[in-house]
């Protein structure tokens, strides 16, 4: 039997992957972003996983779920700036596409930690143009439960030590373990092995907006998209990786997200490349913005507060 068990004290470092607040005890295999395998042209998650750059050095992951459109976090998003989806081609070739629209879920406040970050933790971006052939849009899949065994794919740290490891396609295997709620909900997954306990597979900077999968070749729908991560509970050294991994499910939130993709969409032909404005008002479908121009100076591959 799986137990698990919710605590406030003996807090896990965090991170805003965004930042968190957590520790989680059970018992349940996995290898994920952190330790996890590099992806191959073969692999399913190759076909929907995007990386997300912004011209403020944001790292972030996305998914495709249209051609044009890609479903990622809010806070990797809104700090601005111009944003370039690259997806893998066939050849594991990156082909680089800028963003025209930015949507960001209407609830979304920016801030530290999810005590301070309330509101859904969801954003929407619209390419210039359809993704390259061989990309593969998900279908949106239905409640998780728990116990349900979960794909992560990510372009984030694979060693949450070493900057240089980030910006390679990884993927792994996680397990739902309940759901936690702080200033909103989202469900938590863990490696099987280090059981939240020890450090093992886990979601690290750079993977925030990345894809939950569950299903098999042929069958494989998304029901999350990567918010936050921690450390595992028991640690000697402070990490922020390898311990628990927070997920926005996708069936909460449904009507928002196939409601502001058919927006984007609608306003946008499909062989018209306009040129982004600098921001549009907040709409019933959330809060819009297009990029401004690129700033100068340093990039910083992580901002401090969210990845």
């Amino acid at each position: 039997m799986i137990r698990f068990v919710f605590k406030r004290a003996s807090l896990p470092a965090v991170t805003g992957l965004a930042v968190a607040i957590l520790t989680l005890a059970l018992a349940a295999p996995a290898q994920a972003i952190v330790g996890g395998s590099l992806v191959r042209s073969s692999d399913q998650a190759r076909r929907w996983t995007v990386k997300i750059d912004s011209s403020k050095g944001e790292l972030c992951t996305g998914v495709a779920i249209q051609p044009r459109v890609v479903l990622t976090a809010a806070h990797c998003v809104i700090g601005g700036g111009r944003f370039t989806v690259s997806a893998l081609d066939e050849q594991m070739r990156q082909v680089k596409l800028p963003a025209l629209r930015v949507v960001a879920h209407e609830s979304f406040v920016p801030g530290r930690t999810p005590s301070t970050q309330p509101g859904i933790d969801l954003a929407m971006l619209l390419l210039a143009s359809d993704l390259p052939a061989g990309v593969q849009p998900v279908s949106l899949g239905g409640a998780l439960g728990l116990g349900d065994r979960l794909t992560i794919a990510g372009f984030g740290l694979g060693q949450e030590d070493r900057r240089q490891s980030a910006r390679t396609l990884r993927q792994g295997e996680l397990m739902a373990a309940g759901s936690y709620t702080s200033s909103n909900s989202v469900v938590v997954a863990v490696d099987s092995n280090g059981l939240g306990q020890a450090a093992g597979a886990g979601a690290c900077k750079g993977d925030s907006g990345g894809p939950i999968m569950r299903g098999g070749r042929g069958s494989s729908e998304l029901v999350g998209i990567v918010s936050w991560s921690s450390g595992p509970a028991n640690q000697r050294v402070r990490r922020v990786c390898g311990g628990f991994t927070a997920i926005t499910p996708v069936a909460d939130h449904r009507t928002w997200i196939m409601a502001t993709a058919g927006s984007l969409t609608s306003s946008m032909p499909a062989d018209v490349i306009a040129a982004p404005e600098r921001r549009t008002p907040r709409g019933r479908t959330g809060r819009t913005t297009t990029p401004p121009a690129p700033d100068t100076g340093i990039d910083l591959l992580f901002r401090p507060s969210n990845n």
